[in-house]
């Protein structure tokens, strides 16, 4: 599986002479060695950035992950001036496209090289090796529950997940889906790892680098979105106990989404002009202005409703004639934005639903985001009234639709923009999406989600 095991990065960041066209070949690679190519903790760092790196790509983060949440859901929909993401936004996805799978399981195979390093035999500062270590444990979780969560079967009524990988080259060649049970108890695992291996003292005021808190926050994603309530409580306490991060001051919202390693940052993607340039920045696909950008995606008409006067999130939204648009993140056309993965206000929405659903006061937690951001507080704490704040904060970062499916929800067909023809059932097939045909054809191992010519 020229996903699962790819050498490429590895050949990249690390200089290997030797490298040719032979070792992109996935039967070949197999039998490719790292050993003797690890020498130093300056070698595990590039390769730790060759992992970061394949993050950024078009089908992950750079683009279509956070798009496609997006377009599936009441807040977007595709208005198909490039035709893109019609075929996402109208819930009719092929097997031919391969999406995010390919970008996940490079960035997975390069972490597991960095898994698989002895550090200790490594010249250099070993502690710093371990904390790049312990980066690599957090980013192969969260590239599998990003896998999991569009590919697994937990929503259509199945129990199947996807490979957990833990081998940069490992003896089961073709290896078949796990449980999405056993996917989360690897997850958890991975992020416990990470956050015991990674130290403070490499903290990166950056943030385009995971630290031990990042470990934690994505931690509390993940168990929000499974419903482990406690388990989340738990780790957005230690993430807000840890007095590194702050929710982004009244007045400061609409700006800080041109800047970067913003103090509500817990980790961003580093861009540059050759990261997703032009046509696959984000702020192409949001918007019309600066620059002849494509604006494939609008925004629904109605959802400006959401937000009452003074609500600076509303400040988002524009029109472009008569489009209503995001107009405020991802703002930089040339593609410089960095991508922020995480951050702070997510972790406070997160604690405040964990309150919710275990005790505590999740209606303080509720109103620290809301009346930072010049709106009415709430009077009581509702499942309703935290989704509609989820909805209202996190709106075009790729949220609503997961946030939707996570509790059950239909996804409703509520404007005749929307490109899917009716509501969508939970627990219809088409809330999972296919087993990339190459990915079938080549493992035999592997079985196909229901619905998708199986």
């Amino acid at each position: 599986m020229k996903k699962v095991y790819i050498l490429f990065t590895l050949c990249a960041f690390i200089g290997l002479s030797s490298c040719n066209n032979d070792d992109l070949e996935p039967t070949l690679a197999q039998n490719k060695s790292v050993e003797g190519s690890i020498n130093t903790v300056e070698d595990l760092y590039g390769i730790v950035k060759g992992a970061y790196t394949e993050m950024t790509a078009s089908g992950w983060y750079g683009r279509d992950f956070i798009v496609n949440n997006e377009v599936r859901s009441d807040n977007c929909f595709s208005n198909g001036n490039s035709g893109r993401f019609t075929t996402q936004a109208s819930f009719a996805y092929l097997p031919n496209n391969g999406f995010m799978f390919d970008d996940a399981y490079q960035a997975i195979a390069v972490a597991n090289i960095v898994i698989g390093a002895n550090v200790g035999s490594l010249s250099g500062d070993t502690a710093y090796g371990a904390h790049l270590q312990g980066q690599a444990y957090a980013i192969r979780a969260l590239a599998h529950f990003d896998m999991l969560k569009q590919y697994g079967q937990q929503h259509v009524g199945g129990t199947l997940g996807v490979p957990y990988v833990k081998e940069f080259k490992g003896s089961n060649l073709f290896p078949s889906r796990d449980t999405v049970t056993e996917n989360i108890a690897d997850i958890y695992a991975d992020l416990d790892t990470a956050f015991g291996l990674m130290d403070d003292a490499f903290f990166d005021a950056s943030k385009e680098f995971m630290s031990k808190y990042t470990a934690k926050a994505l931690e509390s994603r993940v168990a929000i979105y499974f419903g482990d309530f406690p388990r989340a409580k738990t780790a957005c306490e230690a993430v807000i106990n840890s007095g590194l991060y702050s929710i982004i001051p009244s007045g400061s919202f609409v700006g800080s989404w041109a800047s970067k390693g913003n103090s509500n940052s817990i980790f961003e993607l580093a861009y540059s002009t050759t990261d997703n340039v032009g046509i696959n920045g984000l702020a192409y696909i949001y918007r019309t202005t600066g620059g002849g950008s494509y604006g494939d995606v609008q925004v629904i008409d109605g959802v400006e409703t959401l937000f009452e006067a003074g609500d600076e999130r509303g400040d988002i939204l524009g029109y472009e004639g008569v489009m209503l648009r995001n107009i405020g993140k991802y703002p930089d056309n040339q593609g410089t934005d960095n991508v922020v993965v995480i951050r702070y206000e997510e972790i406070i929405l997160n604690y405040a639903e964990a309150m919710f659903e275990t005790s505590g006061d999740a209606l303080t937690q509720l109103n620290l985001i809301a009346t930072t951001r010049g709106a009415t507080p709430y009077a009581t704490v509702t499942k309703e009234n935290i989704l509609n704040e989820r909805r209202k904060e996190l709106m075009f970062e790729g949220f609503r639709f997961d946030d939707l499916v996570r509790t059950g929800q239909d996804i409703e067909k509520t404007s005749l923009q929307q490109n899917f023809l009716a509501t969508i059932p939970y627990g219809d097939f088409r809330l999972a999406w296919p087993i990339p045909q190459g990915e079938m054809d080549a493992n035999s191992n592997m079985v196909q989600n229901p619905g998708y010519g199986n």
